[in-house]
């Protein structure tokens, strides 16, 4: 059933209200946070269920990666991730199942947003402008709960659901949109839809439900070792750009503004915990110049912004001249990204983003057998980690050692859970070796991800029309589909399959 126009932009309005738009208030401490939750009741859950929030995300998470919104990159991921799940293990919402899924945005626009379904995006422009990584963490905390309070569910509690795809797609539109400047007639057709209704109740319901996000959410954050004044300070940061000339204002602080009121609520909230001296991990700052390479725009010279970074000057931190080795190889100065990394490898041997950084950019140069030491030695210090198992993968695909390169990246697919960038270098792995129908097989859960079971489906027919498969294959892949086929019906529940023994799997059986 599909809602009419009305209806579907205040859903619309109910998720969009779940963005960083105006920043975060708090709560207490970790066991103290379930006790501050709102009952919820039973209309939330009747009028959206969990599951559906779950493919609503999904479904909108497959827009952003098919547009290039996600910034597919393993080191910033596994950053994301790691800082994400450290939050949200302490966000207790009585789902027990449910799984938070934490990314990074190339957009130059300070914003962050949650999506249904534990899906939190954060812009690398807000990346880029948080101070330390508690700022960062207070704005993951108070994303994590707008999905924790199911805020999205609540705003629509007394309407009818509406079409899960239709929302999910007017939903990607605006995201996609906003990434890109909002200039296209969908994406503006959207937002005005969602911005449809009466102006004073959706100041109201994004106000409430903001308010409820930073006080549960400053809990979080002091919960986890944060400095829960990091909050209001970033707080102030996006109060002082409303000061701006009108052109200089994010979206974001345009359709939610940040009052003092706010402000001062804010740092009343976290004088209720006992200060925290907090200190930024290497990550954080490592994460910062790399997104500052990345999201160099198109035409620009990333080296432009290290200019004054020099090895040997004192004055250049340990992440600035990273970014500088990360801009250099990007550059095409191969060799001079080698000798900055080759420095920062020997000075900091534990930190494994200068040993996947140095592998880079030794393929990057044509010295393979030394990338291939490199990335060798980063694995025997850490076994199974995303990043350097991925790296070590390309770098065997791009030696001509596909075979190698399937072993090692079905090791890490079997053991750690996977992201959709991954699978695809896996499968891509296993083509390359001639494992043709398990690369098939591959792409088939990778499409799982995305929620596009159809897609999976005939990605597994395709892998049981391939000659010459094991029978230990074809069980498998029979199995696979039989669960799949039983799940369309279902489609619009959560009907991914969650057997992660039915994916393990080896080449050829």
């Amino acid at each position: 059933m599909t809602l009419p126009p009305s209806r579907t932009a205040a859903l619309l309005a109910g998720i969009c209200a779940t963005a960083w738009l105006a920043l975060p208030s708090p709560v207490s401490a970790s066991e103290e946070i379930q006790d501050q939750l709102p009952e919820m009741g039973t209309a939330a859950q009747a009028a959206l269920s969990v599951e559906d929030e779950y493919n609503i995300g999904r479904m909108v998470m497959r827009n952003l990666r098919a547009s290039g919104a996600i910034v597919d990159d393993p080191e910033i991921s596994e950053y994301m991730q790691s800082l994400g799940l450290r939050l949200s293990s302490l966000a207790h919402d009585g789902n027990t199942d449910r799984q938070f899924n934490f990314f990074l945005v190339g957009s130059r626009e300070i914003n962050a947003f949650a999506l249904p379904g534990g899906f939190v995006g954060v812009n690398s422009g807000l990346l880029l402008e948080t101070s330390n990584e508690s700022e960062l963490a207070g704005v993951l905390a108070h994303e994590i709960s707008h999905v924790t309070q199911r805020h999205i569910a609540r705003s629509v509690e007394a309407q009818s659901r509406t079409s899960l795809l239709t929302t999910a797609a007017m939903l990607a539109a605006i995201l996609i949109g906003a990434a890109a400047g909002g200039g296209s007639d969908v994406t503006m057709g959207a937002i005005a839809a969602a911005q449809g209704m009466s102006a004073q109740a959706q100041i109201n319901f994004t106000r409430e439900n903001e308010a409820e996000a930073d006080r549960i959410g400053i809990g979080v954050l002091a919960a986890a070792g944060f400095d829960p004044n990091a909050m209001p300070a970033f707080f102030e940061t996006m109060f002082r750009r409303t000061q701006l000339g009108p052109d200089q204002v994010p979206a974001m602080l345009r359709s939610h503004p940040v009052t003092s009121d706010r402000i001062a609520e804010s740092k009343d909230r976290a004088l209720q915990y006992p200060p925290v001296t907090a200190h930024d991990s290497m990550s954080y700052a490592l994460m910062k110049e790399r997104a500052r390479v990345l999201g160099t725009p198109p035409g620009a010279n990333p080296l432009d912004q290290y200019n004054a970074v020099k090895i040997s000057d004192p004055d250049s931190s340990v992440a600035q001249i990273y970014g500088k080795g990360l801009a250099e190889l990007q550059s095409g100065d191969a060799a001079g990204a080698v000798t900055i990394f080759e420095h920062l490898r020997t000075a900091y041997p534990a930190v494994l983003q200068f040993h996947t950084a140095l592998g880079q950019a030794q393929m990057s140069a044509g010295n393979t057998r030394a990338a291939l030491e490199t990335l060798e030695k980063a694995r025997d210090l850490a076994p199974r980690n995303v990043p350097v198992t991925v790296r070590y993968g390309e770098a065997l695909l791009q030696a001509g050692r596909p075979k190698k390169a399937h072993e090692v990246l079905l090791d890490l697919f079997n053991n750690v859970p996977p992201t959709p960038a991954q699978i695809r270098l896996t499968a891509l792995a296993a083509n390359s070796a001639g494992d043709v129908a398990d690369a098939y097989s591959y792409m088939a859960e990778y499409h799982i991800m995305d929620g596009d079971l159809p897609l999976a489906i005939n990605q597994l027919e395709l892998a049981l029309s391939v000659p010459n498969i094991s029978e230990v294959q074809r069980a498998r892949y029979v199995a696979r589909l039989k669960e799949l086929r039983d799940a369309m019906p279902r489609q619009h529940g959560h009907s991914e399959p969650k057997s992660d023994s039915d994916r393990r799997r080896g080449p050829n059986g």
